[in-house]
């Protein structure tokens, strides 16, 4: 495999503070946090559920742009995949050999963007198009799963934040044009066979 691009010289100060720190943290917390990491991300799934039922429940042409969410998250995710791609940065935990709480991936997973970052801040932006308080629900969410992606030593600070923009910038940019054309959609889906998806009998 390939190496990559070395990343330490932007944060590794920070990250080597930020795994030093949860190394002196208590067991339990670090527990806590290493299982948000690994499957924090299924409570924007819930989230997406809740805000296409509440919307199907009204009739309300929202219910197109809920039924987007995923398809925007998918999206956001497919760029930071492609961002991957194109800069290969190493992980953190392989080219400065600390210990670290979660894992290293293996040579060849790159570093930057943060995938993690990118999902959770795509879909928190898509859900505010749907509705604002589940979407600052998912968007507190977000920050969590992006910082704790640096805690358990997967990734760089540069790379959590790269990816949260890049997440939540395409999430902006699709949210808005579905937005825009929700009323529309909505007529033309409400005829069709996604109609049960989008009001209630």
């Amino acid at each position: 495999m390939t190496s990559g691009h070395n990343g330490s010289g932007v944060d590794g100060n920070a990250y080597i503070d930020v795994t030093d720190l949860a190394h002196r943290t208590p067991g339990w917390l670090n527990d806590a946090i290493s299982a948000w990491s690994l499957y924090g991300l299924s409570l924007f799934a819930v989230l997406m559920l809740v805000a296409w039922w509440g919307a199907r429940r009204t009739g309300s042409p929202s219910a197109v742009t809920a039924l987007a969410v995923p398809l925007i998250t998918l999206a956001g995710f497919g760029a930071d995949l492609l961002l991957k791609l194109v800069f290969r940065e190493d992980r953190p935990c392989q080219s400065l050999h600390v210990a670290v709480l979660e894992t290293c991936p293996a040579p060849g997973d790159w570093s930057f963007p943060s995938n993690h970052a990118a999902i959770a801040s795509a879909a928190a932006v898509a859900l505010l198009f749907v509705s604002r308080r589940l979407g600052a629900v998912a968007v507190v969410a977000a920050v969590l799963m992006a910082a704790s992606r640096v805690w358990v030593g997967v990734h760089y600070p540069h790379d959590v934040l790269a990816g949260f923009a890049v997440g939540a910038l395409v999430a902006y940019i699709c949210g808005r044009a579905v937005k825009r054309r929700q009323s529309a959609l909505a007529d033309r889906l409400g005829q069709g066979r996604l109609r049960p998806l989008l009001i209630t009998a």
